[in-house]
């Protein structure tokens, strides 16, 4: 099938309209409200509700509050969180946490923001902060072990204080009442 194409008039034969719209378009856009930010010098202000990178939060008592239950480990979809539990002996110096994490680590460059293990997390050991800023010069820099995570996440202020309450039920059981007769 052959389609007849129509011939082409005396101004759409110079592409002058065409030309003369888009130096419009230019010289309206020279002199509208630049929306450029000069970053680093102009800060960016993050919006309500953005999910920037995850880090590690510290109760009150500068503790963990991770007690390496490994859900966000298996919620992230691509799998760029990695927990190391301590094993049956635990870790030494977590007060009445369970079992701090021995190991934990984020892989900032797999990480999609997506917000998934914050809320996963039943210790409300992991938030996304309002960072948007992740730079490093080697994939290792971007690899943000436990102790980093931490020093960044800085202290939650927890009002529930659930390890408090669990410490004060075990201090009043002074004895398990373990009885075989019923």
């Amino acid at each position: 099938m052959i389609v007849k194409r129509e011939k082409l008039n005396f101004w759409e034969r110079l592409y002058a309209p065409a030309i003369l719209g888009g130096f419009k378009v230019t010289i309206a856009h020279f002199f509208s409200k630049k929306v450029t930010l000069e970053y680093p010098e102009q800060k960016w202000t993050v919006p309500p509700g953005y999910r920037g990178a995850p880090y590690l939060v510290k109760d009150q008592q500068d503790r963990t509050k991770c007690v390496s239950c490994q859900l966000c480990e298996f919620v992230c979809p691509p799998k760029a969180i990695k927990i190391t539990p301590p094993g049956p002996a635990g870790v030494h110096g977590v007060g009445n946490v369970e079992k701090g994490p021995k190991e934990f680590e984020i892989n900032m460059l797999r990480c999609i923001f997506c917000g998934f293990c914050q809320e996963v997390c039943p210790e409300e050991a992991i938030f996304l902060m309002k960072d948007y800023s992740l730079t490093g010069t080697h994939r290792e820099e971007m690899i943000f072990k436990k102790e980093k995570l931490l020093s960044l996440g800085g202290v939650h202020n927890d009002k529930i204080r659930k390890w408090e309450h669990k410490q004060k039920e075990a201090e009043e059981q002074d004895v398990f009442p373990v009885s075989g007769k019923h």
